[in-house]
């Protein structure tokens, strides 16, 4: 396809055949339908609800527990069978339920696609679906309307289109219909109105280029459908974890059943041993325990303001090592806000941000001493006394106001512009200062107007100020503009002083010093008309114009943003912008939340790579480049896509956030993305796998805090349970090695692994997040669930349940000579209560349980206490000990059972206080929580 931009609105309408006037026939139409299909989006065929059920059963963990049911069921052992299938059932509808409310981008998208359009059909002018439209049909916009198609633009009046959900752009952008250079940027093609885009102000007609899937929102949501599916972290960790479990499961169990007949055992005997030791040593508790802690840190962020629609993302989140931010409304406030005036040769600051009227102006020095940008925080507010005499300030706001189309409005508290933001920003700054613009309307009522004209590049109004009184024109726009057509100037008293060569440098200086600062410029001015003037001419003010002042204006960082990036940094978290926006104004707002990146060796500024920029550089370069560069600008969506994508290639895992539907494809190729609640696109929600509500960047933080602290729990309740398995696998082995009875049965088995999983280890979920755990680095991608120390340490309790339960099961036969239910009573009940002592040490796994508090988490001494009761239930009621093939057990047994728990207590916290360090080094050292 041609590249429209750069063609002019003739040869567009000649490419398609049409004409502006007459537009298509109704055959012509009808034809192009048949040939280019409906004006939507490609619907992907998605999983069926019975295929995607069956998917969550692809788990090398749950293939181990199916074999289990399997192998119990032949061995008749139905009770064992029912309970591990009952714990795969609930894992798997738990991630059925998760997956079907998953992505709906594409559909999102489609919604964003307006039911009817204007066009120009047979010479007549119609409403028609917007899925009707083709390629060359007219369509006509107007203030208020979504552009249904990718139209060039042939005619305009006035038009601006609001396109911060495709590029970014955070103020409506000006239309005009000049043809353009081929290398222009999607966000500067300024004769292209886009599919989605709102019309916020004027009129235009345009020949439709692109429907459906071939415009640029159709080409994003191509990409959102293509985008991969990331496996996260934990489901890489869970997964390697699994098929490593799985090998060493297989192992154990074939070594068992080799040994058993070479020692002359028969070998359907040996089959059985090695089920019932295979049985043993399968964590059944694990995929729901991760379910659930996963399930419980969603409600834990969902309180702190963070949806996660996709449980995984949970610990995701803590894995983090880049966040990639849009700009326009997720680091920013996508308010733009006046923070610089200059009037009467004075500057001032303004502060607050946003549309909310509150905020004071303070005065910072005469023009020509260029302030830095940090000096205003040290003035003070202007007094009554310091208003006195500064009649240009006000006049300059004054003019601000009422040379304006703008309206404030307050909805349920919240204040918001129903017009352009520039000219809402004009009106809040008259507000700081306590002008109202009712009182100002009725003392100055409009007469007449002339609109702005992206040629003209200004604004005018004239005023009636009483009877027999000269009328008041007010004129705001471009510097350059205002600035050449105007022949003095009003001093801080309003007296008029003449606008020479230097005068006029030093505004223009001043000028340039804000914009290096990113802001916005807009001069306004003044000038008399005789009392009988009613109607304004652009001649009126082409010349003798009186300058007032200017407005320096930006859409201004969140502060808690500023906050919040500080907070992710010292976590080890870079932080990059991508932006649509352009680069000074990105660069301006990088330095103010404070990133860390890449500074120009010239200026030392922030560095920010343009999208043309990006557009040049390869696919081999751009990973090194994305790791160096905190700020890009002016980029289009596929480049948000690449961005990602190099950094993930760099092993990264990667947060992408944004509210736009040019996020989208990002967000969905991220390993989470995060999407905002209040402003953002549905597009941008449905594809991201986790929703901010009250779009606020510092919540980010807040969310990786917790997802640091379900991770942190969760390897807490694998490095507990898994004592447990190994440790009964070794007991069954070593009995059967010896050739004894088994110390353990199935069933028992069974039911250590179940109970102690559900009132020991998920108590393990509810611990605090530790101290210092935002001060940590993030974890590196590529690690193992489980590093070597906690390996060590793992392997050492398995042996220490192995002397314990062996043990006293066979001091009990052949000492006491007690009956072997009795034995195995025992043997089931050492087994336990190590692992309830165990449970105290997992708390922390590198301190004392002192230094997170002794009764920091009131859960693990409900789950002990409860874990006792059950098992002298087990032991001796009747029912339930005949039931699980047990006998009473004496005092003094339990004493040595409770005896041996604290011991593999102390010698564990030993371990921590004194073999950890000696083996492991510094890392392993506890270190004394912060602060604050």
């Amino acid at each position: 396809m041609p590249l429209w931009h750069a063609l002019t609105a003739a040869e567009v309408a000649t490419y398609w055949r049409t004409d502006v006037e007459q537009g298509l026939s109704a055959a012509e139409v009808e034809q192009r339908q048949r040939r280019y299909g409906p004006n939507e989006w490609s619907r992907r065929r998605q999983r069926g609800p019975l295929l995607t059920f069956l998917l969550q059963f692809h788990q090398p963990l749950i293939y181990i527990l199916l074999a289990a049911t399997a192998v119990t069921l032949w061995l008749d052992e139905y009770l064992d069978a029912a309970v591990i299938f009952g714990v795969v059932l609930v894992n798997a509808i738990v991630g059925f339920i998760q997956e079907y409310r998953a992505t709906r981008a594409i559909e999102a998208l489609a919604q964003s696609i307006p039911e009817l359009a204007t066009v120009v059909r047979e010479g007549r002018k119609e409403r028609v679906a917007a899925r009707t439209l083709v390629p060359g049909d007219v369509v006509l916009l107007q203030s208020g309307d979504r552009v249904p198609a990718d139209l060039r633009l042939v005619r305009v009046r006035e038009l601006r289109t609001a396109e911060a959900a495709l590029t970014g752009e955070s103020t409506p952008v000006e239309k005009q219909t000049e043809p353009l250079p081929p290398e222009t940027l999607l966000a500067d093609r300024s004769n292209m109105a886009f599919a989605s885009s709102l019309v916020a102000y004027g009129q235009g007609v345009g020949i439709v280029v692109a429907t459906g899937d071939g415009t640029e929102v159709g080409r994003i949501a191509a990409a959102v459908a293509e985008a991969e599916e990331i496996a996260t972290p934990l489901t890489r960790r869970i997964a390697h974890f699994s098929r490593v479990l799985l090998v060493v499961i297989l192992s154990l169990a074939a070594v068992n059943f080799l040994v058993g007949v070479l020692r002359g055992l028969a070998a359907g005997e040996m089959f059985l041993a090695s089920v019932a030791l295979a049985v043993a040593a399968i964590p059944e508790g694990l995929p729901a325990a991760v379910t659930i802690m996963l399930a419980i840190g969603v409600s834990r962020m969902a309180a702190r303001r963070a949806v996660i629609r996709k449980l995984p993302a949970v610990e995701t989140l803590g894995s983090t090592t880049v966040i990639c931010s849009d700009k326009t409304g997720t680091l920013t406030q996508n308010q733009m806000t006046v923070t610089r005036l200059l009037a009467g040769g004075e500057c001032f600051a303004v502060s607050g941000a946003g549309y909310e009227p509150k905020g004071e102006i303070h005065y910072l020095g005469e023009i020509g001493l260029l302030e830095e940008h940090n000096q205003a925080l040290g003035a003070q507010p202007l007094s009554i006394e310091d208003w006195h005499g500064r009649v240009a300030l006000l006049e300059c706001l004054r003019a601000g106001m009422l040379c304006n189309d703008a309206v404030l409005v307050e909805e349920a508290g919240r204040y918001d512009i129903h017009g352009d933001p520039t000219e809402g920003a004009l009106i809040v700054a008259a507000r700081k200062a306590g002008l109202d613009p009712h009182v100002l309307q009725e003392e100055l009522p409009r007469l007449d107007v002339l609109p702005f004209e992206s040629e003209r590049q200004y604004m005018a109004t004239l005023h009636d100020t009483g009877p027999d009184r000269h009328r008041l024109i007010y004129v705001k726009g471009s510097l350059e503009r205002i600035l050449a057509q105007c022949q003095d100037r009003w001093d801080r008293y309003g007296h008029v002083q003449p606008l020479g060569p230097e005068a006029r440098e030093a505004i223009l200086a001043q000028a340039a010093a804000w914009s290096a600062e990113g802001l916005r410029i807009l001069a306004v001015a003044r000038k008399l008309a005789p009392p009988e003037k009613a109607l304004l001419q652009h001649e009126d003010v082409q010349q003798e114009l009186t300058f007032l002042g200017l407005f320096a204006m930006i859409d201004p960082p969140r502060p808690e943003a500023i906050e919040a990036v500080r907070l992710a940094q010292q976590a080890g978290i870079a932080v990059k912008m991508i932006t649509g926006d352009h680069t000074l104004t990105a660069s301006a707002i990088a330095e103010q939340l404070g990133l860390h990146g890449a500074r120009e060796a010239a200026t030392g500024r922030l560095r920010a790579v343009s999208g043309l920029e990006l557009a040049q550089t390869s696919d081999a370069d751009l990973p090194a480049l994305a790791e160096e560069v905190a700020v890009f600008a002016r980029t289009a969506p596929d480049q948000k896509l690449r961005l990602v994508r190099a950094l993930q290639s760099r092993g990264h895992i990667v947060a992408m956030t944004g509210d736009g539907v040019n996020d989208a494809p990002a967000l969905k190729q991220a390993d989470i993305g995060i999407a905002m609640g209040l402003s953002g696109t549905d597009a941008a929600r449905e594809a991201a796998d986790m929703v901010l509500t009250d779009d606020n960047f510092a919540t980010i933080e807040a969310a990786i805090e917790e997802g640091r602290g379900v991770f942190d729990n969760l390897v807490k309740f694998v490095v507990w349970t898994l004592p447990t398995n190994f440790g009964e696998g070794l007991v069954l082995m070593a009995a059967i090695l010896v050739g004894s009875s088994l110390p353990v049965l199935p069933i028992q088995v069974l039911w250590i692994n179940m109970s102690t999983a559900l009132l020991l280890g998920l108590m393990l979920v509810f611990e605090p997040k530790e101290p210092n755990i935002m001060r940590r680095p993030p974890r590196h991608p590529h690690a193992p669930l489980l590093n070597y120390p906690l390996i060590i340490r793992t392997a050492f309790v398995s042996l220490l349940i192995l002397l314990g339960a062996y043990g006293l099961y066979e001091w009990l036969l052949l000492v006491r000579e007690a009956p072997i239910e009795v034995a195995r009573a025992a043997a089931v009940n050492a087994i336990v209560f190590v692992e309830l002592f165990y449970l105290f040490n997992c708390r922390c796994l590198t301190h004392s349980m002192f230094y997170i508090g002794w009764w920091s988490n009131p859960w693990v001494w409900f789950g002990a206490a409860a874990m006792t009761f059950c098992q002298v239930l087990l032991t001796h009621l009747p029912p339930l000990s005949t039931l699980f093939h047990l006998g009473p057990l004496p005092a003094d047994v339990w004493a040595a059972i409770l005896a041996y728990g604290l011991v593999v207590y102390g010698i564990i916290e030993m371990e921590k206080a004194f073999v950890g360090p000696l083996l492991f080094g510094p890392v392993w050292t506890p270190v004394p929580p912060h602060r604050p």
